[in-house]
């Protein structure tokens, strides 16, 4: 590793310790008025589409299962979501959204609809798609080479 790989690591992850903190605050704004907070935002979206396991949302976003778990208790707690016998397993219960769980969604999304359009304004369209592609391959690119350790 040369110095200027060394200093480009470290500028990269500070910056994206940066950005986390500013999309988890962004998040909280965005979130509270449906009565959710960034996490129960989060995992709560990560099952609109499909139910799935914790330990499946824990993966694809990046957190520990048991603050999944954590979590979904919750979610399940406020009747926005549930857990369904999962097929594939029997004991890992699948995670699903109910319909007062899509809704607290639904009421985030003008707003979040609206920092989405004054970001690409900032960007501009292209940039903002380049940004999109340059994040997804480092996220791959760090999965990569921290399963081969």
């Amino acid at each position: 590793m040369t110095a200027g790989e060394q200093e480009l690591f470290s500028t990269v992850a500070i910056t994206s310790f940066r950005l986390n903190g500013q999309f988890l605050a962004i998040a909280e704004e965005l979130a509270a008025p449906a009565g959710l907070t960034a996490a129960r935002w989060q995992v709560l979206g990560a099952v609109l589409t499909e139910p799935l396991p914790v330990a499946g949302i824990a993966r694809a976003m990046g957190i520990t299962r048991q603050s999944v778990q954590r979590i979904a208790d919750l979610l399940v707690g406020d009747g926005l979501c549930a857990y369904r016998p999962n097929p594939a397993h029997r004991r890992a219960k699948l995670v699903v959204a109910t319909e007062s769980g899509r809704e607290a969604v639904q009421r985030i999304d003008p707003q979040h609809a609206a920092i989405a359009h004054r970001l690409a304004e900032e960007l501009g369209q292209q940039e903002f798609v380049a940004t999109v592609a340059a994040l997804t391959r480092l996220s791959t690119a760090l999965a990569t080479i921290t399963e081969d350790d």
